[in-house]
């Protein structure tokens, strides 16, 4: 922790499917890919403790090197402002908010609980993806439903995506050489998945997902914004029930349900670049929207100094961020746009030297603030 060295990084996919492997970088660079039955997260869990002290692939000796383990947990509702030391009292906070992430929190605690049996003396942190946002204000958090709604259901915006919007608008000051605690700050983490947070003074004061990750941006396979009446309408006319809507808006809307092609914004750039009509209609829409956000934020904010890409899209897409920076010389931005037809996935200033609004592109690093935060209740926790 002390130089940031990242000394191995990869994850398991397809979990209990059948076909899972591990697939990783080790400490020399060279990546690897272990196909392996992996029916569960504890087993899962367990591969890649036995990869990380493996003779040939490790990069520590005995798991006795492992001081303590950080966990990303999706929600933690009105329940955590901070990351914490993981007790049981958390674990049941924890699944107080099952409720609000159903595919996410269970799959969450479960590798809280494989840790805890295979390494049951190690401490255990938790980091919340809406841990940031919980400084929004009422009148930002708040919907205009009946107030009994809040009070007894806990429907409110939540915002996600905290650990990305954390790291980068600090990391964008850091770069910067400016103070974290005076500025105002735009975070575009844009991906598959995407939000945009206005950041005041070091503070989220707003973000564009709500209770659940489906409002805001358009996403991959997720609508964003929307009438609320329209739902009903598409219900009865689709014959669709409350699960059916919810898979209708999360699974099969967003870029790839408009354009019937794909939810990879590489796959509907090429399309544009080749003149598909629907793939350019998307694509206007999907910027549209991010701009739309910047306006409304920096209104917010009272003003604006700094906007920060971030995310698969915010770091690799020049397209998109140079439709967001169009035509905004009004807020002082003065974009730079052969620096960003050039800039894919490092830190780099994208604006002009002259632009009032400094624009960067800030790879985000959510595992690296896992650790901090990890070590920092370590350390607090110890003394």
């Amino acid at each position: 922790m002390t130089s940031g060295e990242v000394m191995a990084q990869g994850g398991i996919e397809r979990v209990g499917m059948g076909d899972s492997f591990l697939k990783f970088t080790d400490h020399n660079g060279e990546k690897i890919t272990l196909e392996k039955s992996i029916p569960n997260h504890e087993e899962g869990i367990a591969f890649i403790l036995n990869i990380l002290t493996d003779s040939q692939y490790g990069c520590i000796k005995s798991y006795n090197e492992i001081d303590a383990v950080g966990h990303r947990v999706v929600h933690g509702g009105e329940k955590f402002a901070s990351s914490v030391l993981i007790t049981q009292e958390v674990i049941d906070m924890i699944v107080e908010c099952v409720e609000f992430a159903p595919l996410h929190n269970p799959a969450n605690l479960e590798g809280i609980k494989a840790i805890d049996k295979i390494l049951p003396d190690t401490p255990q942190v938790g980091v919340f993806d809406t841990a940031f946002h919980q400084t929004m204000p009422d009148y930002a958090y708040l919907y205009a439903f009946p107030y009994n709604i809040y009070e007894q259901y806990g429907v409110r915006r939540y915002g996600f995506h905290g650990t990305s919007h954390r790291y980068v608008s600090r990391r964008a000051c850091e770069f910067l050489g400016v103070p974290y605690e005076r500025q105002r700050i735009i975070t575009a983490h844009i991906g598959n998945g995407g939000s945009v947070t206005a950041v005041k003074d070091g503070k989220s004061i707003d973000t564009s997902m709500g209770m659940t990750p489906s409002e805001g941006l358009i996403m991959g396979t997720r609508c964003g914004d929307v009438d609320a009446g329209a739902l009903p309408y598409i219900m009865k006319k689709e014959n669709l029930d409350a699960d059916g809507l919810s898979d209708f808006l999360n699974k099969k809307s967003g870029v790839a349900g408009f354009t019937e092609v794909s939810s990879d914004m590489r796959d509907i750039e090429r399309e544009m670049f080749a003149g598909n009509a629907r793939a350019i209609q998307i694509l206007n829409m999907y910027n549209y929207r991010i701009k739309k956000y910047v306006g409304a934020y920096a209104a917010a904010l009272g003003g604006l100094d700094v906007l920060v890409f971030t995310g698969g899209v915010g770091e690799n897409q020049w397209t998109t961020r140079a439709e967001v920076c169009k035509n905004m010389e009004y807020m002082g931005l003065l974009f730079d746009e052969e620096k960003n037809r050039n800039a894919r996935g490092c830190e780099i200033v994208l604006s002009k030297p002259e632009s009032k609004v400094k624009v960067l592109v800030v790879p985000t690093d959510e595992e690296y603030m896992i650790a901090y935060d990890t070590q920092v209740i370590l350390e607090n926790n110890s003394k």
